[in-house]
């Protein structure tokens, strides 16, 4: 059974259609990935490029779909949601699959499509000549296809699937060069921190899905605006558990300390995680439940707001002082992670959405570009670069125009994202939050100015030749540059393109209608004080890290003392992790160990023994003594009856006529004796 409808939008709202086909057939973009893993399996060795046909394939697919959905979307607005019945748990709670349709499910729909879809046809040529090129296809299929299960999800149910299904796939590209030991420790951290969390992601399910009485985000939503008194307190742990399971996948302080070191998988993993999959996923589910956090579990935004702006502003000064070039990205990640999660606590629900898609392009630019450089020059640090840009001129372009919008430069698409989170930030009155964003604003254009002087800019100082990269990695460079330098527009205060409106308006239509603050028009006051911060920043790291010297080393000569090398210990975040693993696994080893010698394998051989005692007592005494005994003494009796009536028949007639007259004599004498 199917069911389609039209979740009501406010009455008196025009425009508001049903999906039509391409809405009814969304789901195609849910299991096209995973059609594509099972044929790279089967058929990936034989084909020219290892199975990377399938996966380009079946997300061009998916931007087919996403396209239609996103421009329908524009134009005509609507949601639905399509779920087939697959059973119930317990009296009440049902248990369906399915897909939704709306403005949040579609924006997401498009990126993961968009930017999947050019980071696999770069992945092609980067992963030429690699290890495993079958493998990592698959697993990268596996990847989007389970992002694309849990932005589609009209329950949280199917969402924990899906997010369950991109930790697995992001463990196995993590790891992809197995042979490292270091890789393999960062697939492990990355897959047990994310574990952590995610038990409060499942607990909070199942206790938001038990006070609501459904796991379907239509009824969430419903009995979030019912503002039933009777759900609050309930809803307060549900909602603080999965804002726990949203720390760990967006990589919330303290669970950031995954990120950096999931560097160690091939960089088109790291493009696509960043950008459009894994990390967001804790921001979506918090947009997602959004009215839960709104109307039931308000108490617990100001805790959401102080990770977020920790993190944003905290974890951002650790790029300062990265030498790897991706870190220097991932903590760039962890900061603007924050800068959304701050921005949808604060009650921005468009805010941080508006800087979670323009992000996903020029973050996604970024990682590429970084990929082109490590590929041409074989090193991933800043201290074997320099120059590049007299080499790498698309690299060098499409990475300055990505570092410009992440560090919010006017009119690039970063610009109207931050300052969209900056105006919520001072519309709700958050004026400590918005001062640390701002700082957070100066800092990301510092070591964004860092690392564009130290990779680009000076003399060479790697190895080799380096080069520019073949066309099917700078092809894609330039596809993401456009959008990370236009897509701002779409959003601009106080101006609708005529004919579609506004990103505000698109993602506002939902199951059950969203909308927050939106400035009438641009607050300059805001923006000025933004893009005085970017440009300190991009001043101060220009003088500090332009001028060329001997070495790398040298030039990247900014030291605060005591403040740096407590950077460089990452706040000591790591040895605090590994003393608590360490405190705990000995003494948690040897407990596990005592247990499992002399309390289950004690039970285990207990029981063993006492089976073997039944068993020989049932063989030996009832079976072979009772059983056996009765009927082999009944065999015996029988047999000998046999033999004794076997010897009377002989076959001699005589003998039967002697035994008959006897017979008769006997029978007359006794009756006459008895008469």
């Amino acid at each position: 059974m199917v069911s389609s409808y039209v979740l009501a939008a406010e009455e008196g709202v025009a425009g508001l259609v049903e999906g039509g086909f391409w809405a009814d057939t969304a789901g195609i973009m849910l299991i096209t990935p995973f059609i594509a893993f099972l044929a790279i399996i089967a058929l990936g060795k034989r084909m020219k490029y290892e199975g990377g046909e399938f996966a380009v394939a079946s997300m061009a697919v998916n931007l087919v779909w996403a396209t239609a959905l996103f421009i329908q979307n524009m134009t005509e607005g609507g949601s639905s949601e399509v779920t087939f019945p697959i059973g119930g748990i317990g009296s009440g709670l049902q248990f369906e699959l399915g897909w939704m349709v709306d403005g949040l499910s579609i924006m997401m729909y498009f990126l993961v499509s968009f930017v999947g879809l050019l980071v696999f046809i770069y992945a092609v040529g980067y992963m030429h000549g690699d290890i495993r090129v079958t493998w990592f296809f698959a697993a990268f299929s596996l990847f989007a296809g389970s992002m694309l299960l849990l932005v589609g999800a009209p329950n949280l149910v199917q969402l924990i699937i899906g997010w369950e299904g991109v930790g697995l796939a992001s463990y196995l590209l993590i790891g992809h060069y197995w042979e490292d030991q270091e890789n393999v420790n960062a697939g492990n951290k990355a897959f047990l921190v994310n574990k952590v969390a995610d038990v409060g992601l499942v607990l909070g399910a199942i206790i938001v899905a038990m006070a609501v009485g459904d796991f379907g985000f239509v009824e969430l939503s419903e009995a979030s605006f019912a503002q039933d008194p009777t759900l609050s307190a309930v809803a307060v742990v549900g909602g603080l558990l999965l804002f726990l399971g949203a720390m760990g996948k967006s990589a919330q302080f303290p669970f950031h300390i995954w990120l950096p070191d999931a560097m160690a998988g091939p960089t088109p993993v790291s493009a696509l995680m960043h950008a459009a999959t894994m990390v967001t996923a804790g921001i979506y589910l918090m947009a997602r439940t959004f009215p839960l956090y709104q109307n039931l579990a308000s108490e617990i935004r100001p805790w959401m707001i102080a990770v977020g702006a920790i993190t944003l502003f905290v974890i951002g000064l650790l790029a300062l002082v990265a030498d790897d070039l991706k870190q220097v990205l991932a903590y760039s990640t962890v900061s603007q992670l924050g800068y959304m999660m701050t921005a949808v606590a604060a009650g921005g629900y468009t805010a941080g959405l508006f800087h979670l898609f323009t992000h996903a392009f020029f973050k996604g630019l970024l990682f590429l570009g970084a990929g082109s450089v490590i590929h041409a020059v074989h090193s991933n640090n800043m201290s074997d670069m320099g120059g590049l840009r007299k080499y790498m001129p698309r690299t060098y372009t499409t990475f300055v125009i990505a570092s410009l919008s992440l560090a919010g430069i006017i009119p690039l698409a970063g610009f109207w994202s931050k300052d969209e989170i900056l105006a919520t930030l001072d519309h709700e009155g958050y004026m400590v939050v918005f001062w640390i964003a701002v700082a957070g604003a100066f800092v990301t254009a510092l070591y964004m100015t860092r690392a564009v002087a130290l990779t680009f800019h000076g003399t060479y100082r790697g190895e080799g030749h380096p080069h520019e990269s073949p066309l099917s990695m700078t092809g894609p460079l330039i596809a993401l540059a456009v959008p990370s330098a236009l897509v701002g527009f779409l959003n601009v205060p106080g101006v609708e393109i005529p004919g579609i409106g506004n990103f505000t308006e698109w993602l506002a239509v939902r199951v059950i209608p969203m909308g927050d603050n939106h400035p009438e028009g641009i607050a300059w006051n805001l923006a000025i004080i933004g893009l005085i911060a970017a440009g300190a920043g991009i001043v101060l790291g220009w003088a500090l890290f332009a001028r060329d010297a001997e070495t790398q080393v040298a030039r990247d000569r900014l030291e605060v003392p005591r403040l740096y090398p407590l950077f460089r210990r990452k706040y000591y975040m790591d040895d605090l992790a590994l003393g608590i693993v360490d405190a705990t696994r000995g003494p948690l080893a040897r407990m596990i160990d005592w247990t499992n010698t002399y309390v289950i394998d004690g039970v285990v051989n207990a029981t063993g023994g006492m089976g073997l005692a039944l068993g020989r007592f049932v063989y030996g005494g009832l079976d072979q003594r009772g059983v056996d005994g009765v009927f082999n003494g009944l065999s015996v009796l029988i047999d000998g009856l046999g033999s004794g009536m076997r010897r009377l028949q002989t076959g001699r007639v005589q003998q039967y006529a002697t035994a008959f007259v006897s017979g008769a004599l006997v029978l007359v004498i006794v009756l006459m004796v008895l008469r």
